[in-house]
């Protein structure tokens, strides 16, 4: 047994064990003076007597008061969860209350395990979710909100008032009908200005029996996408109808004539037939190049991930237009140093947008010159007025071919869709004016940048600035 022997130096020191023994000694002080009064006992006798009562109660109730010592320092260390042995009591009640304790300590972190485990969870489930949702009090501050709300509104967002994150009157006066409970939910779009994004928002009043701070989800799904995807589908389908009718009509002209009035001329036939199948040949360019722009514009938000050499796309490009280039005796100079870092890009968007200068700059050059190709580090992508640019150091490679000077006014307009030179129209060349708008968007999506600038002395020269790095890498 833990108390066999009475140790009195064990009792801690405290003030309740005094008063215990002293509220117990004083009906003992009491009769002993009242004794003492009526002459039933001596003075001395009376004191002997008390003292000896005095210490009986000390003996008594040390066992119970270092019971009650150590049955709270139990108590204590299972509430701040430090570990401890099983509490050695003697008294059997004293054992009663500590298994009461222990079962009630065990019931409540079996409890609170389990609550745990469902929050996890739920909170597991919630961050799978691709949709950002974000839980608000009666005030409006945010109380939880999954990774993809984290994602779009910044990782600062809990215990923020939702109104400091998104200021949007629409989305202020919705959510102030639901938190003010004149409303059970509210469905609107508003665009999100700091990012520039279009979100269906929905809000909705948590249940009334709900437990927690949190009155009111919000919602959000992302409709940029779709809607730019909307956008392409109409553009495609309005350019490619303006862009088809020219040749369509021409095509249908011709045969209408060799059906009718040519119908047994064989020079107007060959004729005619050459024409068709340039029209023709146009028409599958056209719908090619518009397919390639919708399809490069649908993958502006994904980053692009490739390990690019650009040296080696260069001089693959140059071996394949050297024939083109050499049937109007224009020749091909690349100068770059030895060593160049490799960047990180879509190779085949990087590849398709050099192809696309240098055979413009082979189209459009004089025949009998040289086509300069230059590619060197630089410190930094210009920054554009109309889009971002990544950070840090790039390459730049620049293409200068010996053509007509371009007036400063078309210069501005080269990546517009379809703009093409009158005096491109007027010398012949066959074009569908979609390759820098092609080659701008592949630019956009990779944060660099493209200058142009054209004198009647140095031609006109094409420069791509490509970041080494794109931002999140």
């Amino acid at each position: 047994m833990f108390l066999k022997k009475i140790k009195l130096f064990e009792i801690k020191k405290s003030p309740k064990f005094s008063e215990r023994v002293l509220i117990l000694s004083v009906p003992a002080a009491f009769v002993f003076t009242l004794l003492v009064g009526l002459r039933f006992l001596t003075p001395l006798l009376a004191i002997l007597s008390y003292t000896v009562i005095v210490i009986f109660n000390l003996i008594f109730l040390s066992p119970l008061t270092i019971e009650l010592q150590n049955l709270k320092k139990y108590i204590n260390s299972l509430a701040q969860e430090i570990p401890t042995e099983d509490v050695k009591l003697s008294k059997t009640e004293a054992k009663d209350i500590a298994e009461a304790v222990h079962s009630l300590h065990s019931f409540f972190l079996a409890k609170t395990d389990a609550l745990e485990a469902k929050n996890m969870s739920e909170t597991a489930v919630l961050d799978t979710l691709p949709d950002p949702i974000i839980m608000i009090d009666r005030s409006g501050n945010v109380l939880g909100a999954n990774v993809a709300a984290h994602t779009l509104f910044g990782g600062n967002l809990t215990e923020q008032n939702i109104e400091k994150t998104i200021n949007s009157n629409i989305f202020v006066s919705a959510l102030f009908k639901v938190l003010k409970e004149q409303s059970k939910s509210e469905n609107f779009v508003f665009t999100f200005e700091p990012i520039q994004k279009k979100l269906y928002t929905h809000i909705k009043q948590l249940p009334f029996l709900s437990k927690g701070r949190a009155v009111a989800v919000i919602s959000f799904y992302d409709l940029t996408k779709a809607l730019k995807i909307e956008k392409m589908q109409s553009d495609f389908v309005a350019n490619a109808s303006h862009e088809l009718r020219t040749p369509l009509s021409v095509i249908s002209g011709f045969i209408e004539t060799l059906q009718t009035t040519a119908k047994n001329d064989d020079t107007a036939r060959e004729q005619f037939l050459s024409i068709m199948a340039e029209q023709a040949s146009f028409m599958s360019n056209l719908i090619e190049d518009l397919l390639s722009l919708s399809k490069i514009e649908m993958s502006q938000e994904v980053v692009p991930s490739e390990k690019t050499d650009i040296s080696k796309i260069v001089n693959e490009i140059i071996s394949a237009l050297e024939l083109k280039a050499s049937a109007r005796n224009i020749h091909l100079l690349l100068e770059k140093p030895k060593r160049l870092p490799k960047i990180i890009a879509d190779t085949s968007q990087i590849k398709q947008l050099i192809q696309n200068l240098i055979d413009n700059a082979i189209k459009y050059g004089i025949s009998n010159s040289n086509i300069h190709i230059n590619i060197k580090p630089v410190d930094a992508v210009p920054p554009s007025k109309s889009f971002n640019v990544a950070q840090g150091k790039a390459l730049a490679v620049s293409i200068n071919n010996k053509g007509p000077k371009i007036a400063s006014q078309d210069l501005a307009r080269l990546t517009e869709r379809f703009y093409r030179l009158q005096e491109h129209k007027n010398l012949g060349i066959k074009g569908t004016g979609l390759g820098l708008a092609i080659a701008k968007q592949i630019i956009m999506r990779h944060k660099g940048n493209l200058t142009v600038s054209s004198t009647t002395l140095n031609g006109t020269t094409f420069c791509v600035y490509l970041p080494i790095r794109l931002p999140n890498q």
